[in-house]
């Protein structure tokens, strides 16, 4: 490899810009994208050759990295006129389809109408989520159905965010020890899951699961929320209160091996009478849960979830259900004590300033919702450190920090996010500063990332590295875009402080990408969140 190119590993969360480019090519070029993302280009940059997964040699029709190599080294060599003139055109072609068109299509309640009949024509009644399998918690489709059965009354709206929640954290996609969601379950049941622990995800979950407390009451979404928020707090904070990115799937070459059991395990960390009901309760077996992905066979391992709903359990046992819970508490413990002497996955301690956005909103509005002072502690020690260690001297942000570094400009998310952040612990505080802070970091983002020509914000800045194109995005994927919460932002900024031109600003995102979103709305749902709050009433 070394030999044909001069190679550069790109992280995709420390330079989402570079991915987003990159992967419009590969999606252009072969029809689909995915990662990991392998991009050949000439010296300046232009692309002429994608794919995603390479093996080191060819295999199954696959043509392996060694065989590319050698095939593209003979044609640059040979054809470099020919490499130069694709590498060209693709350019040109991506940039002419890229091009932002405005439209005036109305977005109205019949947007959000066409979005809900989406959601309900994909709603899975039985295990809930949306499609089947794989499953993402895609947590901000929940928020806007949240607000739609707020503004409608429409029942099925609020039963299926109350029938995925209730789901997903009695399924092995939620860690029943140690709290906190994995990223995804691999199937329809939300039992198996891709084992690594986002950030992110943590954070747009806890602001479901609180959300849905408020508009319920229900105990055990309060419950969840907390748990959620209590695993980040004693695996993921910093000492100085910034929050580290991920915890990988596998601990010594295996994934899931940190959280699966056997029945040995179980029986070795609790009582006879705990183990039976720890056997009932979590569905534990000798033969297993967990199989073997390529041959389908069991492991002897399980992955521990509630395979029905805890009141069902409390009957069968002759227990009240707080009772239940209690015991259940109390093997949680025992388990939780006996696993921490396993290896633990591997943390990816770099700290990014969008998803610590996402997680101060997260804290800042369960602490105010569920009157918790260590959230708010929590979210107050989070922006300090932002401001101490991701603040330039002109008031600008930094991309990551790690070990001590804070390096690469920030991006759109990264204050789009943190934006979100301080409104969020400013209404729960009601402490100016904060207030202060994000219309500063407002006025950054309109100085140096808002398109004056189509409207909408760019995710570089006017002064960024210059890549094949500016990318622009309102695509609200595993967490919501930063147009999308931009155009809230300002919405809640303009109310906040009476500053109507802020509004604007929310109009001439929503310009920029009607059109999209108008073919497509549920793809769009936490900009559909920002509609429903302009389109109002708003309390104020």
């Amino acid at each position: 490899m070394n030999n044909a190119f001069v190679c550069i590993k790109v992280d995709r969360e420390e330079r989402p810009d570079i991915d987003t480019v990159y992967m419009n090519v590969c999606q252009a070029l072969t029809g689909s994208g995915g990662w990991p993302l392998t991009i050949i280009m000439t010296p300046d940059k232009q692309p002429f050759y994608a794919g995603t997964y390479f093996p080191p040699h060819s295999q199954f029709g696959r043509p392996g990295l060694v065989e590319l190599a050698k095939a593209i080294t003979q044609a640059w060599h040979d054809n470099r006129p020919d490499l130069l003139k694709r590498a060209d055109q693709i350019a040109q072609r991506l940039q002419a389809a890229t091009a932002p068109v405005m439209c005036e299509t109305a977005l109205d309640k019949s947007t959000l109408d066409k979005a809900y009949e989406y959601f309900k024509r994909a709603f899975d009644p039985t295990y809930g989520g949306f499609g089947r399998a794989p499953k993402f918690p895609s947590p901000h489709n929940l928020c806007f159905l949240l607000r739609y059965w707020l503004r409608t009354g429409e029942a099925d709206a609020l039963q299926m965010v109350v029938t995925t929640l209730e789901q997903m954290q009695r399924g092995g996609v939620y860690d029943q020890i140690g709290g906190g969601f994995h990223r995804y379950s691999t199937d329809r049941e939300w039992l198996v899951p891709h084992f690594e622990k986002m950030l992110y995800d943590q954070a747009m979950l806890a602001i479901a699961y609180t959300e849905a407390w408020q508009a319920t009451q229900r105990a055990d979404f309060a419950q969840t929320a907390k748990a959620i928020l209590d695993y980040v707090l004693r695996d993921m904070q910093a000492p100085a209160g910034g929050f580290y990115s991920a915890e990988d799937a596998d601990s010594e070459g295996e994934e899931g091996k940190f959280y699966v059991w056997t029945l040995a395990e179980v029986r070795q960390a609790l009582t006879p009478e705990e183990t039976q009901l720890a056997i009932k309760v979590f569905d534990i077996s000798e033969a297993g849960n967990y199989l073997e992905e390529a041959t389908g066979e069991r492991k002897g391992t399980n992955i521990l979830h509630l395979p029905g709903p805890l009141a069902e359990l409390a009957q069968e046992y002759g227990l009240s259900e707080g009772e239940l819970h209690k015991q259940l508490q109390q093997i949680r413990q025992k388990l939780f004590a006996a696993r921490e002497p396993r290896v633990h996955p591997f943390k990816d301690t770099k700290i990014l300033t969008d998803w610590n956005g996402l997680m101060l909103a997260a804290l800042a509005l369960a602490g105010r919702a569920l009157g918790e002072e260590r959230f708010l502690q929590a979210a107050t020690d989070c922006i300090r450190f932002v401001r101490e260690q991701l603040t330039t001297k002109a008031g600008k942000l930094y991309k990551r920090w790690r070990e001590g570094e804070a390096a690469l400009p920030a991006q759109l998310d990264d204050y789009a996010f943190l934006i979100w952040g301080l409104i969020e612990l400013h209404s729960a505080t009601q402490d100016p500063q904060y207030l202060a802070w994000a219309l500063e970091l407002q006025g950054i983002l309109v100085q140096h990332y808002w398109d004056e020509g189509q409207g909408g914000f760019f995710l570089t800045a006017n002064d960024a590295e210059e890549l094949l194109m500016r990318p622009k995005e309102i695509y609200d994927g595993a967490i919501p875009s930063g147009n999308s919460v931009a155009m809230l932002n300002s919405l809640r900024l303009a109310r906040l402080t009476g500053q109507s031109k802020l509004e604007e600003y929310a109009m001439g995102i929503w310009r920029a990408f009607a059109s999209q979103i108008a073919q497509q709305p549920a793809a769009y749902s936490f900009a559909l969140s920002a509609l429903d709050f302009a389109l109002g009433p708003a309390q104020e």
